[in-house]
């Protein structure tokens, strides 16, 4: 069996126990650099899987992400992340962990092993062929996640696997294998440091590519949003002030006339209309600001 390369020994790292404290982080430092060069030489496989995401919510479809350990809290903290960002809930962007809600805090090594967790996990999702699932683990073998992506599979699913390992099993049950080869990591076997950071850096482009291309955002800004705290709802403010080209009292304005909704501002505030009016334009056009005020 082949030796997986995130669980060798690194020469770099060989005497790590013996540097001081300034040459540890250097060289931590150094390593990290490697990991976005690795994501690059997989940009072809990330966009192909974002059209896939993209394709199965223009069909009314979902996604969901499951992993265990480092792997599932990466997974957890970005679908969790879409709804005050993007408006999208966990009806539509879902994450299962290994183990649960107990994984999230404390490690819970053994349930990564269990076919049946991976099974149950699927079944609380209730997969459709409409939907994607995405199964992350940094060996890539881990017998839950493996599990779930061939029962995914099996049910007539798209799935993305993501992996540091060119040996994973997980690689035969996908239709896209993400594969960003890191490298050994610092510390022997703790997958936790580059491989991920690597899958943290590809779940952003997998979700945050894939809200752009169904018009979750307009330019650069989060159009989406949920103004649900102050900070968000300043943002909120400064952003339709900024498009709509308006004082900040009056962006103010636009959002409570608007109940919170973003893009129905910007558009009462452009082109001067009502809230029925700026809602029955977003419907038409798919709720692609761009469509109605370029």
């Amino acid at each position: 069996m082949k030796q997986i390369l995130t669980e060798e020994s690194n020469p770099a790292s060989i005497n790590i126990d013996t540097m001081n404290t300034f040459d540890i982080v250097k060289l931590m430092n150094e390593e990290d650099k490697k990991v976005a060069i690795a994501v690059e030489k997989v940009l072809p496989q990330i966009t192909e899987a974002v059209d896939l995401i993209v394709d199965a919510f223009l069909k009314e479809g979902r996604l969901a992400y499951f992993g265990a350990g480092t792997s599932g809290r990466l997974g957890v903290l970005d679908a969790s992340e879409t709804y005050p960002t993007f408006g999208v809930g966990q009806d539509k962007i879902c994450s299962f962990i290994a183990g649960g809600k107990t994984a999230l805090y404390k490690s819970v090594e053994k349930v990564e092993d269990s076919y049946k967790s991976g099974i149950e996990d699927l079944k609380k999702f209730q997969p459709t062929p409409k939907d994607v699932i995405v199964g992350i683990s940094a060996g890539g073998n881990t017998p839950y996640v493996i599990t779930v992506l061939k029962e995914a599979t099996r049910l007539g699913c798209k799935t993305i696997g993501i992996s540091s390992n060119e040996n994973a099993k997980l690689a035969f049950f996908c239709d896209v294998f993400i594969n960003p080869l890191v490298g050994e990591e610092i510390i022997s076997g703790s997958s936790r440091m580059k491989s991920g950071t690597a899958q943290k850096m590809i779940l952003n482009m997998l979700s945050t590519a894939s809200m752009i291309r169904i018009g979750k955002t307009y330019k650069n800004y989060m159009v989406d949003l949920q103004p649900i705290n102050n900070k968000l709802k300043n943002r909120a403010i400064k952003i339709i002030s900024e498009i709509a080209k308006v004082p900040h009292k009056g962006a103010a304005y636009f959002l409570k006339k608007a109940n919170n909704h973003v893009k129905v501002a910007c558009i009462m505030a452009i082109k001067k209309i009502s809230k029925k009016e700026a809602n029955k334009l977003l419907n038409e056009n798919k709720g692609v600001l761009r469509k109605i005020i370029s």
